[in-house]
């Protein structure tokens, strides 16, 4: 490190946001980046620990310490080449990760942690304008072809891994574009759709084939698709959405958070909405669900120009903060306010939708059971954000007829393998690039041994 005493006499100063009056208008990226100084300073916080929990807290398990003492040494591009050598897509990570290394980080336990999202988000995109992010072609092909079903992280990881190991996949994707959730779930607020094309480029280099349209299972058959390739890869999300079990479930008016969320994104992306439109303009809109998408709907209705946004967790109120002594380096359980809330929202926590009241066959107020007494809430429209349960069970796994192993990548057929959502269940996109490189590392071994 420049300064090893650095922790001791530079205070945290993390990246800052695009005002609301200002953000809540359009659907470009809120965060402003730090300059290059900035970061370059706040890297020498980093203590270089003797045991790095920040490393182990990283699902893709990022050398966190050595790029933070590359950058403050303005050893930029070998940041890169370091940060790249877990993640295959820091700048994804860098912009939706909640960032459990942070929480993990030692400074964390005076609420001081090392900025260390902010800091790999700038090497990567340092990386893309300096041109040191390139292809990185295998020098020789194994000949062996293998079908990845899914192009959400887990299956854009797994595909390049796999290319770069001198294998020759291809990527199916059911939607018209590629990306899957990075696509279609993430708002365009929270990470650019440029960066995914600018990757998919790239591994298009690298030797990886794409298909949109081609829903395996629908338009094409499982039992073809093992017959063109040596190996197929499930890696199609978590996509089967909790519903709400009330009376009224029915109405028009209330939609999942996913069909909502895929709508704007189109929108923005110039493409025409497929469906029934769901708007949340001029609308006394209701979310249920506390997580990331639930905050995701909230952000969008606002963009809409909501005229009421409320945000319903059936779980209590957090502790403001947590007891480090009992949690720390683990996740800990705390209130959090994202952005999203931050532009506007009223939270009510402890809270049950009991039932929907109509007025012309749609829903005009919520009936909710919160602290032991009824309350009724106006909604004009309702968003389901309460997580998702899996893959559907007449989805392309039960149609391969494979089990799920949660204990290895490969499934009960010979052949098939899983990663991501569809393996763990419902999770972070850092995960999912995580589960793509081991998918394709048991992949790899597996052509080892069966030669």
């Amino acid at each position: 490190m420049t300064d090893p005493t650095g922790f001791l006499t530079i205070d945290r100063h993390d990246r800052t946001t695009r005002p609301i009056a200002e953000r809540v208008r359009d659907y470009r990226e809120y965060v402003l980046p730090l300059r290059t100084d900035e970061v370059e300073i706040q890297a020498t916080r980093c203590m270089d620990c003797g045991v790095p929990f920040c490393h182990t807290a990283c699902p893709v398990g990022n050398f966190i310490p050595d790029w933070n003492g590359l950058v403050s040494d303005r050893h930029w591009q070998a940041a890169c080449d370091r940060l790249h050598r877990t993640n295959n897509f820091p700048e994804f990570t860098g912009r939706v990760c909640p960032a459990p290394c942070e929480a993990a980080c030692t400074l964390n336990i005076d609420d001081a942690a090392v900025t260390i999202k902010t800091i790999e988000c700038a090497i990567v995109d340092k990386g893309w304008e300096q041109g040191w992010i390139k292809p990185m072609l295998a020098p020789r092909g194994s000949g062996k072809r293998i079908a990845v079903v899914g192009s959400g992280p887990a299956g854009l990881a797994c595909a390049q891994q796999l290319a770069r190991m001198g294998h020759a996949p291809t990527v199916f994707e059911k939607s018209d574009r590629l990306g899957g959730l990075l696509r279609y779930g993430i708002p365009d607020f929270k990470m650019d759709r440029a960066l995914i094309d600018r990757r998919i480029v790239q591994m298009e280099a690298e030797g990886v084939i794409f298909r949109t349209n081609m829903e395996i299972g629908g338009v094409l058959s499982v039992e073809r698709v093992l017959d063109d390739y040596h190996v197929m890869v499930l890696a199609g999300g978590a996509e089967w959405p909790r519903d709400l079990d009330i009376p009224q479930r029915a109405a028009g008016n209330i939609h999942f958070a996913m069909d909502f969320l895929t709508q704007q994104n189109r929108r923005v992306a110039g493409l025409p909405v497929e469906g029934e439109e769901i708007s949340a303009h001029g609308k006394h809109v209701v979310v249920i669900g506390g997580g990331d998408t639930g905050s995701d709907c909230i952000g969008t209705s606002n963009r809409q120009g909501a005229a009421s946004v409320t945000q319903l967790e059936i779980m209590p109120e957090p502790p403001v903060r947590e007891n480090k002594a009992l949690v720390w380096p683990h996740w800990p359980l705390k209130l959090r306010t994202s952005t999203s809330q931050e532009e506007g929202v009223e939270r009510l926590f402890s809270t049950a939708t009991r039932e929907a009241l109509l007025e012309g066959g749609t829903v005009r107020e919520l009936v909710c059971e919160r602290d032991g007494e009824q309350v009724t809430i106006p909604a004009d429209l309702v968003l389901l954000a309460m997580g998702f349960l899996g893959s559907p069970s007449d989805g392309v796994v039960g149609k391969a007829g494979a089990e799920i192993d949660r204990n290895s990548y490969a499934t009960s057929r010979p052949g098939v393998f899983a990663c991501g959502d569809m393996r763990r269940g419902q999770s972070l996109v850092v995960w999912a690039i995580r589960e793509g490189r081991e998918c394709a590392k048991q992949i790899d071994r597996h052509f080892a041994v069966n030669i």
